[in-house]
């Protein structure tokens, strides 16, 4: 197979698949992982791909956002284990800060039975697996409510997280890296989950490795803003250093 031949096919599986990445590509064409590294770095100059960390996404597509079904069944076992680790993150009683997202709702399922703590979140998913938690005071942030993520936003959400203070923020982000920080692809949801950083004292970020190098449309923080990043294995010991270098403690569950 030519080149441009290639390059083409690369193109429709990204377009189909939303992003590609290089090992995945270098197998299935049997080339160098160099080879596909020119292709992507091709199709970026010409404006029909965009290079992020480890593959390529189409352009056009950094404010794509999948549905709450798609995220939950994505990336699952490992979102499973970042839950059971942020658990020893949890302090003996205090506030929490539950943000939107599919690992921090997994988070809340695990909460243990004999935990007493106070919790926020405009996160309606997460609100309804605490709602019969016998230890939790539950509150929940109003505002208007996103269809596709079931997360509060706008003023009452803004006005909420002024007025608190937490111990601790668990917090999710569509895209992670220390060039880009912390993005999402809805402005209204960069807005809230800002202020909910700006009202904890602690900040730890639950994000799976899939989402190291994406960047989005909305920028709502830097990895200096993250005290610990709670992430799965997928994430190479280089780029955890890397990240470690910025001042962020890293897990790798």
């Amino acid at each position: 197979m030519y080149a441009p031949e290639r390059q083409q096919e690369i193109l429709r599986l990204a377009r189909d698949g939303g992003r590609v990445d290089v090992v995945s590509l270098a197998e299935e064409f049997q080339v160098t992982a160099e080879t596909i590294r020119r292709d992507l770095k091709a199709l970026d100059r010409a404006g029909l791909l965009r290079r992020v960390h480890g593959g390529a996404i189409p352009v056009g597509r950094l404010d794509f956002e999948p549905d709450l079904a798609e995220r939950e069944s994505t990336a699952a076992d490992e979102k499973d284990r970042i839950a059971k680790a942020a658990l020893a993150e949890l302090p003996a009683e205090g506030t929490l800060i539950l943000d939107a997202g599919t690992t921090v709702a997994r988070l809340a399922a695990a909460l243990p039975l004999e935990a007493e703590l106070t919790v926020v979140t405009h996160s309606l998913p997460t609100a309804a697996r605490l709602a019969d938690h016998p230890g939790v005071q539950l509150h929940l942030v109003g505002g208007r409510v996103r269809t596709r993520t079931r997360a509060a936003v706008d003023a009452w959400a803004l006005r909420a997280y002024g007025e608190i203070r937490a111990d601790v923020l668990f917090v999710a982000a569509n895209g992670f890296s220390a060039e880009h920080g912390l993005t999402t692809p809805d402005l209204a949801e960069a807005a809230v989950k800002r202020a909910a950083i700006a009202a904890a004292r602690r900040v730890v970020l639950l994000a799976d490795s899939t989402k190291h190098g994406q960047e989005h449309f909305a920028r709502f923080g830097g990895l200096d803003d993250v005290d610990l990043l709670i992430t799965d294995s997928g994430l190479s010991p280089e780029d955890a250093a890397a990240i470690e270098r910025g001042g962020t403690e890293v897990v790798r569950a």
